[in-house]
């Protein structure tokens, strides 16, 4: 198996869109960035999902490459990533890695899956993290930073991450909760089975706002704590 074989190709879909050369399209992509227009295809930097992971983009592609992964459905993918890494198959990075990988070897537009469309956004707090699973759980607590939306809660695992019916439609929204600290914490939230790239872009941009209203609610009443 040749290595890199799927982080290749994805570096060489780049450089078709934009004329870079090899060297500027792989050091872009490993740095997050998108082409103007467009969502990054790597859902995060390399080097945040080597400090999260242990492992960088280049890395996890070859050793997916290795397993043969390449004709794997999504499912399948996440449950390998998630049980090297000793989580839940629904948590962000192993679905990150798995949508990644899925991209980059040609089988999804960007947030695309097989239920429909997904985003994904994450936010670190400067709360201790059962302080910001009960901002999500307790619904007095989420109504000041998420007001009139409707999430119905399915499961809940305190304090690592809950799952909720969305609204009236068939979309979900799941949330994991990382401890990074004895003050810190990170909330990852992903909202699936939306129904095309136009709605998949309008959530993520109000997700990006109400994790910023959460974000600013519990650190400013740290301050005043």
């Amino acid at each position: 198996m040749t290595a890199q074989k799927s982080f290749k190709r994805l570096v060489r879909a780049r450089m078709e869109k934009t004329g870079e050369s090899y060297t500027a399209a792989r050091a872009r992509l490993l740095a997050g960035e998108a082409q103007a227009g467009e969502e990054a295809p790597l859902p995060t930097t390399d080097a945040a999902i080597r400090e999260r992971t242990g492992r960088g983009w280049e890395e996890w592609f070859d050793l997916l490459d290795e397993r043969g992964a390449t004709g794997w459905r999504h499912a399948g993918i996440a449950r390998w990533v998630a049980d090297g890494l000793g989580i839940e198959p629904l948590a962000w990075n192993a679905q990150a890695i798995a949508v990644a990988y899925e991209r980059a070897r040609g089988g999804r537009a960007v947030g695309e899956r097989e239920d429909g469309f997904a985003i994904g956004v994450s936010r670190t707090v400067a709360v201790p993290v059962e302080r910001l699973y009960d901002a999500v759980i307790d619904e007095a607590a989420r109504d000041r930073w998420l007001p009139g939306a409707s999430l119905r809660e399915r499961t809940a695992t305190r304090p690592r991450s809950a799952r909720f019916d969305w609204e009236d439609g068939p979309s979900r929204v799941h949330v994991t909760f990382d401890e990074r600290g004895e003050a810190k914490s990170t909330v990852s939230l992903s909202h699936e089975r939306l129904g095309g790239a136009a709605q998949a872009e309008r959530m993520k941009v109000y997700w990006r706002e109400r994790l910023d209203a959460l974000k600013a609610e519990l650190e400013a009443g740290e301050d005043d704590a």
